[in-house]
């Protein structure tokens, strides 16, 4: 089978006919090294811990980069306190718990951390689950919630964490943010499954767009389905105290599930389930993650002190806003398309999945570090470099990016506008 790799993309690698696991490894290995050959490169190391300036390893040499890949929103992975929270962890504790909640891997900590990420929603400590990490809350979570008589209603641009959960279990997808697609969905699915369970993000993570969450809330209610909501991108940043996308619609205690992270807002590792006590007394013993794999370590007593933060130190909210607002006006300014977001994360739509690429390589030729996002994370046509704005971003950094930016659309006409 011949495979162009002019216009190939990861997925066309994923099942190749008549390959077995070998052969496809092979003819990705040679794809990969044509990709390196064009200066599109992707796992380069970072020499330095995540920041808006990295120091990272590149072909030939390494060197300083304004950053816009994680979604460290915050800054919280440096703040002092939360370090010294997590230092403080490992003296008192180690560097690892070596076993799993169910037989000898729940400590002092896992229970002082679900009382503040419990809290932090306005709920009691045993209506909080904590995870290893957010993929495994929402996958393991899901698993164990629904089965071969259940159905999950899923928004087509969830992450990929829901679509692992829902492998033992009936799924629809509707087109994104669709209210009368899912509509139809719930009106043919409600005598059909035992459980229906409708699967949003509150912020998407390619197009950093918002959910209508009060219409969706209201069809899930009317078809006698449950509602669950990964706000893993919305909480610590939006919300009128940072308590996300659920906050100002004033649902936070009537959501069935809400699930989250703490790599991102919070600066660290791990996952969370908030949800009724009866339902987190079922996965806390049902779910294999919970059954199964370690917990997280003591140096997670830093997520305990980066949420405390949020209410603390309300500034670094305020000034991640003051970034995004001034580097999106910025893109706009220069007639670059970067669609619906509301949010901290900001594409730049160029939908030519190589001249994204290119447009990945020459802003990192300029010491700006982004992520080329293509097929299948988002829609063949629908290549962009993503970008996660961060409080730390300071004006020259921002503007050392939109400099870049349009001297790469008069190289390659980027601009949609």
């Amino acid at each position: 089978m011949n495979i162009n790799f002019s216009t190939a993309t990861f997925k066309d690698f994923e099942n190749i006919p008549g390959y077995d696991m070998m052969q496809r490894a092979d003819i990705y290995y040679d794809f990969l090294e044509y990709m390196k050959s064009n200066g599109h490169r992707y796992r380069l190391r970072n020499n330095t811990g995540c920041s808006s300036v990295m120091n990272v390893g590149t072909e030939n040499a390494t060197k300083e980069f304004v950053s816009f890949v994680t979604s460290d929103y915050l800054g919280f992975t440096q703040h002092p306190k939360v370090k010294q929270a997590a230092i403080e962890g490992i003296e008192k504790y180690g560097t690892g718990t070596a076993a799993t909640p169910l037989i000898g891997g729940y400590y002092l900590y896992h229970n002082e951390l679900e009382k503040k990420i419990a809290s932090f929603f306005g709920r009691k400590q045993d209506e909080a689950v904590i995870f290893t990490t957010g993929y495994t809350a929402n996958s393991a979570t899901l698993q164990i919630l629904l089965q071969k008589e259940d159905i999950a209603i899923v928004d087509m641009a969830v992450h990929a964490s829901v679509y692992e959960g829902c492998i033992l279990t009936n799924r629809k997808t509707f087109p994104h943010n669709n209210l009368e697609a899912l509509e139809q969905i719930l009106k043919t699915s409600e005598k059909q499954y035992r459980t229906k369970l409708v699967v949003i993000d509150g912020v998407y993570s390619q197009d950093g767009d918002i959910a209508p969450i009060e219409e969706i809330y209201k069809l899930v209610k009317k078809y006698n389905a449950y509602l669950m909501i990964d706000d893993v991108h919305g909480v610590g940043i939006l919300g009128k105290t940072g308590r996300g996308t659920i906050e100002d619609t004033g649902l936070l205690d009537k959501i069935d599930i809400i699930t989250g992270t703490f790599s991102k807002t919070f600066g660290s590792l791990g996952g969370y389930v908030i949800t009724n006590e009866k339902l987190a007394n079922f996965i806390r013993f049902q779910s294999r993650q919970q059954i199964f794999s370690a917990t997280m370590p003591p140096s997670s007593m830093g997520i305990i002190k980066a949420i405390e933060l949020i209410d603390e130190e309300p500034q670094w909210r305020a000034k991640l806003w003051e970034n995004i607002n001034y580097f999106k006006k910025g893109l706009n300014d220069l007639g670059l398309e970067t669609g619906t977001t509301c949010s901290a994360i900001i594409p730049v739509k160029i939908g030519d999945p190589h001249i994204t690429g290119d447009v990945g390589k020459l802003l990192i030729e300029r010491g700006i570090y982004t992520n080329p996002i293509i097929y299948p994370a988002v829609a063949r046509k629908d290549a962009r470099i993503r970008m996660s704005i961060m409080a730390t971003h300071e004006r020259e950094h921002l503007d050392k990016t939109l400099n870049a930016f349009e001297d790469i659309d008069k190289k390659l006409n980027i601009a949609k506008k």
